[in-house]
C-alpha cells in the first residue's frame, strides 16, 4: 500500500511586525482535500505535527476567505468528521521519511510560525529532497524548505522550480502588510526558481520530486498529480 507523511503545522498564531499574535492554524481545504482524495486512492496516511501537538483548523478558512458558502461548508463537514486524524498526530520527530512513499506538507499561515524555523521539520526535508522521493509542499508550505539545511550551510532547494503563496495574493488579507516577511520573497532570496499563475487559480510546478501548488485553490490539482505519478511509479514496477 502506498504511504503518506502528510505534515501540519501545529502553530496557532502568526506573530506579525507588530507583535500581534493574528489567530492562525491549517488552512481547511489545504488538509481535507488532500487526505481524502489520498484515502480514496487507497493510499495510508499518517498526520505528523511537531511534537505531536494537536493542530487547529484556521477559522478563516471556513470562512469567506475559504470560498463560497457551499464549499466551505462541505469542506467544514469533512474536517468535522476527521477531526479523530486531527486530534491523536504523531510526532514529527519520530517519523522517517524513508517510511513514505509520498511526504506531503499542507499550509494556511502556520508553517510561518513553526514549519519555518524547526529543525527537525529542516532535516526531514533536507533527506527527502535529496532522496529523490516524492515530497509535495502546499501553499504556504514551502515555508517549511527554509528550515533546510546542507552540512555547509547551503540550501537543499537552490535552483529547484517552486511556487507558493504569491505576494499579490497574500496581500488580498487586511493584515499582510504587518507580515515580518512574505513567502515568494523568501523563496527568491533563498534561491528557489519561482513561478505562480492567475491569482487564486490553481498553480502547480513539478522540478524532480519536488511538487509545489500555489494557493489552496491548488490543493485538489497537487494532491491528484502526486497520485497519478505515483501509481503510474507502482504500474511500472
Amino acid at each position: 500500500m502506498t504511504s503518506v507523511l502528510m505534515v501540519l503545522s501545529a502553530a496557532r498564531h502568526w506573530t506579525l511586525r507588530d507583535g500581534t499574535l493574528h489567530p492562525t492554524g491549517v488552512w481547511a481545504e489545504e488538509f481535507a482535500v488532500p487526505y481524502q482524495l489520498f484515502i480514496d486512492a487507497g493510499f495510508d496516511v499518517t498526520v505528523a505535527t511537531p511534537e505531536g501537538k494537536k493542530p487547529v483548523i484556521d477559522k478563516l478558512s471556513l470562512g469567506i476567505a475559504g470560498g463560497l458558502p457551499n464549499k466551505t461548508r462541505k469542506i467544514a463537514a469533512e474536517v468535522e468528521r476527521l477531526q479523530p486524524v486531527l486530534d491523536q498526530p504523531a510526532n514529527l520527530a519520530d517519523m522517517d521519511p524513508d517510511d513514505f512513499d509520498l511526504v506531503f506538507y499542507s499550509g494556511g499561515h502556520g508553517p510561518m510560525e513553526d514549519l519555518a524555523v524547526d529543525p527537525v521539520s529542516g532535516a526531514l526535508l533536507t533527506q527527502r529532497v535529496k532522496s529523490g522521493r516524492t515530497l509535495a509542499l502546499l501553499c504556504h508550505a514551502p515555508a517549511a524548505a527554509l528550515a533546510a539545511e546542507n552540512p555547509d550551510g547551503s540550501w537543499p532547494f537552490e535552483g529547484y522550480r517552486m511556487t507558493g503563496l504569491s505576494n499579490r495574493e497574500e496581500r488580498l488579507n487586511p493584515f499582510a502588510w504587518k507580515a515580518k516577511w512574505l513567502l515568494e520573497d523568501r523563496l527568491k532570496q533563498a534561491g528557489a526558481d519561482y513561478s505562480k499563475g492567475i491569482p487564486l487559480r490553481p498553480h502547480i510546478v513539478r522540478d524532480r520530486n519536488l511538487y509545489t501548488g500555489e494557493n489552496p485553490q491548488s490543493s485538489a490539482k497537487l494532491a491528484r498529480q502526486v497520485i497519478a505519478d505515483l501509481q503510474r511509479q507502482a504500474a511500472v514496477g
